[in-house]
Formats: C-alpha cells, structure tokens, sequence
C-alpha cells in the first residue's frame, strides 16, 4: 500500500527554483471556485416549472371533497357511499401504478420527457371525468388522473434535488410541499360555487387541464438533468446543460465532481431485488421507512377527520379547510427558509416530535376528564398545530432527503419503490381509519398515532445523516463508506 502512495521528496535547493507564484495562483483560483457558490437564478425558473406537476397532485387530491355531493347527484349514484369512495379511492389506486412505474420511466425517458408523460393522463383524464355522464367515465378518469399523479411526485423530488446548487437545494425543495398546499387551497377555493352553479364540477376538472397543458408545453424549453444525461454517456450535453444552470465558471469543477460517484453504472441493469436485498438495501429501507412512518403518524385521517372537528366546534367546514390550509401552508414557508439553515435531520426530528404532542393534545381532548368548549377547543387547536407541525419537516423532508441520499445508479428506481410504499400505507390509513375510530375510540387511535410519530423521532435519530450544504457526489461517497 506504502509503495502507491510515497512520493520521492526533491532536495529543497530544487523547490526554491519553483515557480511558488504561479502555485499560489493555482491555489488561490481553485480556493474561490470552491468557496463561491453559483448563481440560484439560473436554475429557479426550471424548479418552478417542475413544481406545476406538484401543484396539479395538490389540486387532483382535493378536486373531489366539495363537489362530491354534485357529482353523486347528477351521475346518479346520490347515497351510495361504497361509489363515493370509489370516486376517491380510485385515484389512489392509479397513483400507486404511476408510482411504481415511475424510476423506469425516468431512467428511460429522462426527467423532461417523464415530467411530459405525467402530464398527458392528467389532461386527458380530467378531460374524461369533465365529461362523464356515469359513474364509470368518472372512475376512468380518476384512475387516468392518478397514474400522473403516482408519476409526477417523484420525478419531481429528482429532478429538482439534480438541477438545484448545494447551498439552495433544501429551499428549492421545499418549493414542492408549498406547490401541493396551493395546489389543494385552489381546489378549494374553485369549489365553493359547486353548490350554487350546476355542473360546476365539470369546470373544477376542466380548469386543471391549464396548468397540465403549460406542464407539458414548458418543460421542452427545460433544462434536462446533467446527471440522467452524464449517466447515459452523454458528457458534452451534460456540461451544456450545467453551464444553464449553474453558469460558466462552475461546469468543470461539477462534471469533475460527478465523475466521482457516477463512472458510467448502467442504471437500466438495476432490478428491484437489487434494491431489496443488495448492498443499497440499507437506503431504500430508510426511505420507505421515513414514507410509511409519515402515512403512520395520522396526517391524512387528519385530514379526512377535520371538518368534523371543527364542525363539533361550531365552525363552518368550508373556514375549516381554510383554517387547515392555511397552517398548512405556513408551515411549508417556514419549512422552506430553515431547511438550508437548520438542515433535514433537525427539521424531521422536531416535526415528529411536535406531530406527537399535537396527538397527545386530541388524547386529552377525548379524555372524560374534559367536557364541554374546552375540549372542542383543545381538539381544534391540536389539530391545527399537528398540520403545522407537519408541514414544517415531515411533509417537506422525506421527498427531497430520499433523492439526496440514495446514491446516482438507483436514485429514480429507488423513488419509485420508496413512493409505492407511501402510497400502498396512504390506501389502508384511509380504508381503515373510520372503522378503527368506531372499535377503538378516538382516544386510543390518536394514541397509536402519537406512538407512531415518536417511533419516527427514534428512527430519524438513529438512521438519518445530514445532507444540508453537501453535494450529492458527497453524500453518496459519505454513505457507500457505511455499506
């Protein structure tokens, strides 16, 4: 080992005849390459695009709440709760599907082209469920609706953890979660008139073929991912595409720092048991792990369950939604001006913990030892304070740490498999929640819930490195040392 790495020392006479300016020069020059971050601009605007995908999951998740009861009527199946549920369920069940399909179509297609491809079910199953008049056009649609929405999510969390600078790449992340919270206010907010006009749920589903048409039409003036296109071999579009995005000055030292980790792997040759039994197990354990314990703590049954709450409290189920969203969305924007600040690991652990309290506050609320407003108001204030909470590490963090951690060669396959588990978990949490509230009692749920939400402080602690200001070729290096 010795004999590689001794070098013959030249006599000092000889170093005094360097040239010791021009090395101080060549020092000095690579000092303030590294030390100097590029600029965030160049690579803002093509986020910004990406997170339209976000903003249109956001908007298909809630599209159906308000005009549900119109859509029953005029579809004629008005008191038939087993179709209402099919109505929403379904888009899960195609989300699933987009999302397990997803890594393949990334690798194979590139992120432009898959950012493209998420678009056009969306378009035309919103087309589809704006137009139907039975009760299978509206599930064709849905199921239509879901594969884009499986697909986008994803793609998206690669994509901008691939264009986005170190320094900024926590903020830029963020800009997801705070897409998908506008996205569901919008849904919303066009809902409100659903009662008064009739068939104005076929405008609520046609109205988000704009924002998917703009998806699509936008994203062939996008950048492509420099390492989707460095791992297919293609280095000059690589540097083209990282001059674009992080300017002129910085290509060399970032195509020098991605041949580092990736040196050509074929990521077409990986295979799902390669993720679940091969040596990368040990990450995509982690993040399925972190995607299952974020379903587990109780968010969506959060969801589903508040405007009942509120209504007990005697507020109106259209401020609460506003209430909901709105705490939603502060938590994402302060969410999104720590992550580059505070790091992923601390933002994770202190959102759980704040999750778990915000449950231990609707035990106490359900508790016989509480009656009357201030129970209802303890609730009302526990379950605001449980969405902000999460909306500060637990939403946000997973979808842009798992990209960071999970090394070149699997990280869109990974996704994949990672957003399937999130989905499959999000299924059953919404199948099961109402008949384990009648068996259980509200007391004992949110229990487990709280339970849950501190099993996930345990195992952030244990499990989960930081990533804040490093590169991915540093992390992927950091992390194959573990293996």
């Amino acid at each position: 080992m010795w004999s590689h790495t001794y070098q013959r020392i030249p006599p000092k006479e000889n170093l005094n005849q360097m040239d010791v300016e021009d090395v101080s020069a060549l020092l000095q020059s690579s000092v303030e390459e590294e030390s100097s971050n590029p600029p965030w601009r160049l690579s803002l605007p093509y986020v910004l695009v990406a997170t339209i995908s976000s903003f249109l999951f956001g908007y298909h998740l809630g599209v159906v709440n308000e005009p549900l009861e119109s859509i029953s009527s005029d579809l004629g199946f008005s008191g038939d709760t087993l179709a209402e549920g099919l109505v929403v369920s379904t888009c899960l069940a195609g989300a699933f599907v987009g999302s397990l399909f997803s890594g393949w179509i990334a690798d194979g297609l590139g992120r432009r082209r898959a950012f493209q491809l998420c678009a056009l079910p969306m378009i035309l199953g919103a087309f589809v469920s704006a137009t139907s008049k039975t009760l299978m056009g509206m599930l064709l649609g849905r199921i239509l609706v879901g594969t884009g929405m499986g697909l986008g999510p994803p793609v998206a969390s690669l994509y901008v953890t691939e264009i986005s600078p170190a320094f900024v790449r926590g903020t830029y992340g963020s800009f997801i979660q705070i897409a998908t919270c506008l996205g569901l206010m919008g849904s919303l907010l066009v809902g409100i008139p659903v009662k008064e006009i009739t068939g104005w749920w076929r405008v609520c589903f046609l109205l988000s073929i704009i924002p998917a048409t703009i998806l699509c039409l936008a994203m062939s003036f996008c950048a492509e991912s420099p390492h989707w296109l460095y791992k297919r071999g293609r280095i000059t579009e690589a540097e083209a595409e990282f001059e674009r995005l992080l300017g002129a000055s910085h290509v060399k030292s970032a195509v020098a720092e991605l041949s580092k980790s990736d040196r050509g792997d074929d990521s077409d040759s990986i295979t799902i048991s390669e993720l679940l039994h091969g040596r990368h197990f040990r990450v995509v354990f982690i993040g399925s792990a972190l995607f299952a314990l974020q379903q587990l703590s109780g968010i969506n049954a959060v969801f589903y369950f508040s405007s009942a709450v509120f209504r007990s409290a005697g507020v109106p189920s259209g401020l609460a939604n506003v209430f909901i969203g709105v705490a939603n969305l502060s938590g994402s924007i302060v969410a999104m001006a720590l992550m580059d600040k505070l790091g992923r690991r601390v933002l994770l652990l202190w959102s759980f913990f704040g999750m778990a309290m915000s449950m231990l506050l609707q035990v106490a609320s359900a508790s016989s030892y509480l009656k009357g407003s201030g129970a209802l108001y303890l609730s009302v204030g526990g379950m605001l304070m449980f969405v902000l909470t999460f909306a500060l590490g637990a939403g946000p963090v997973p979808g842009l740490l798992l990209p960071e951690i999970f090394p070149g060669r699997i990280r869109a396959k990974a996704m994949a498999v990672c957003m399937s588990v999130h989905w499959v978990i999000n299924f059953f949490v919404g199948l099961l929640f109402l008949r384990l509230l009648e068996l259980l009692g509200p007391s004992i749920l949110y229990s487990i819930f709280a339970a849950f939400c501190l099993l996930a402080v345990i195992f952030v602690k244990r499990n989960v490195m930081e990533t804040k200001g490093k590169s991915l070729q540093e992390i992927e290096i950091a992390l194959l040392s573990q293996m």
